[in-house]
């Protein structure tokens, strides 16, 4: 163990250690079956005698707070509680205000047995066998070396982002326009470092993703929430001094509804009349069941006004934390920076995983695998809504994504609720459409996600929802 033990002087240098020894003890840095280095190897690190350890260690044997065992060394036996039960001195530090708005996520104990809980995929599908062997291969010391790599990515990951978006997406890139990212929120955060300025006008939708939506609050900018309609984002509310728009046109987060072409075109141009960028995020465009594929802005831009913005988390896993963003020529480099300056976040040997994986054409089979998954489960859950819940809820329609939304016929907020908390106590989970709105005002509803729930258990969970109606 490196024990820091800072003395000062040539006085008391035992009483010194015991005490900094002492204090390492009960405020829990060092736990509690714990080897303390031994007296020999702590004497020669801080150039004193052994005799002065020695009586330091002795002294917190007399406390009970050490204990020597013939052989093995000296073991710290303070007792954890104790040491939980005492405060930590300090004065409470100023944070900024926006802060007691935003709040992390809290970290579920433990899913409802039937999980209709939104943006997880299913880990059972991942092809955990594939992904070791690649990541193996990319863990040797003829594959790694002592430096960081380009803060935009490795470049033969970002050259099969960009083969990869091209074919599947029609998005207009090449690897150089690429900077790889920890998941769609660091390239929000990157473009948000780039591009805004404190009292800066951000639009985003209503409802919408919050995490966005939270980091633009977070850095300043003046947030406008945009209704969203049938055919997406009411371009003519859009406030006339929006200087970056946030969107989601493939699959409109919660609603699930596609941005008509129409709007999609108006939305181009007025980005170009205000001078204005658009942040397209192609929300869970990978699982598409039906229906003519809709080019993306990015494709549609001519003015190079959109930043596309894309994520591995539903085709892979949330946790390998990758995602990546394709801008226009004239940003590429400050957002590269950006990038340095935030961290570098991406981890190398998973980069080159991941370009492999592209390569070998298996993530494409990946994708198709678990579209004809979600399709089932998709067409199961809506033909249920449709046919039991007829009375309560009317769906949104949908073709793409993991999640379907329905919005409560009658009653308000307040039923919604309730509904909440009969389901969760009855095994089931789901996400409220109104919580995705900024006033708590939005339509009531329900949001249901069909990634972490298996297609054998759909049903009863259906079943034991309806019953809470």
């Amino acid at each position: 163990m490196e024990l820091h033990v800072h003395l000062e002087g040539r006085d008391e240098l035992a009483r010194q250690i015991y005490q900094q020894l002492r204090a390492a003890i009960l405020s829990g840095r060092v736990a509690r079956g714990e080897k303390l280095p031994p007296t020999r190897e702590l004497a020669r690190r801080l150039a004193v005698s052994r005799n002065t350890v020695s009586l330091a260690y002795e002294w917190l044997v007399a406390e009970g707070l050490l204990s020597g065992r013939s052989g093995a060394g000296s073991f710290v036996e303070s007792d954890p509680v104790a040491r939980a039960s005492r405060p930590r001195a300090g004065v409470p530090i100023r944070h900024r205000a926006v802060w007691d708005s935003i709040d992390a996520p809290p970290l579920r104990e433990q899913a409802p047995r039937y999980d209709f809980g939104v943006g997880m995929p299913d880990a059972a599908l991942f092809p955990y066998e594939t992904w070791r062997r690649l990541l193996a291969r990319q863990i040797r010391a003829s594959k790694l070396n002592a430096e960081y790599g380009d803060a935009a990515g490795h470049p033969k990951l970002r050259a099969g982002i960009a083969r990869y978006v091209a074919v599947s997406r029609g998005v207009n890139a090449s690897a150089d326009d690429v900077i790889v990212t920890n998941g769609a929120q660091q390239a929000f955060d990157l473009i948000a470092r780039v591009l805004l300025e404190p009292g800066m006008r951000v639009a985003v939708e209503e409802p919408g993703y919050p995490p966005p939506r939270q980091l633009f609050a977070s850095l300043g900018a003046r947030v406008a929430a945009i209704a969203v309609d049938d055919e997406g984002l009411d371009v003519d509310a859009l406030p006339n001094d929006t200087r970056l728009v946030y969107v989601t046109p493939s699959h409109q987060f919660p609603l699930g509804l596609p941005m008509s072409p129409a709007r999609r075109a108006a939305l181009l141009a007025w980005a170009e009349r205000r001078n204005a960028v658009i942040v397209e995020d192609d929300y869970d465009s990978e699982f598409r069941f039906g229906g003519r594929p809709l080019e993306t802005l990015q494709a549609m831009d001519r003015a190079g006004r959109v930043i596309y913005v894309g994520s591995f988390s539903k085709s892979l896993l949330p946790s390998l934390r990758l995602g990546f963003l394709i801008a226009p020529p004239s940003l590429l480099a400050p957002l590269r920076a950006a990038s340095y300056v935030a961290g570098w976040y991406a981890q190398w040997p998973a980069q080159l995983a991941l370009a492999s994986f592209i390569d070998e054409g298996l993530l494409a089979r990946h994708v198709r695998k678990m579209r004809r998954v979600y399709a089932e489960r998709h067409d199961r859950i809506l033909q249920t809504l449709l046919t039991d819940f007829a009375k309560w809820l009317t769906p949104v329609p949908s073709v793409t994504g993991m999640h379907l939304a329905a919005r409560l016929r009658r009653g308000g907020i307040r039923l919604e609720r309730e509904l909440a908390e009969r389901a969760f106590a009855n095994g089931v989970g789901f996400d409220r459409l109104s919580a995705y709105c900024t006033t708590g005002r939005g339509q009531p509803g329900l949001v249901l996600g069909y990634g972490a729930i298996a297609t054998s258990r759909i049903d009863e969970g259906l079943r034991r929802l309806r019953d809470c109606f």
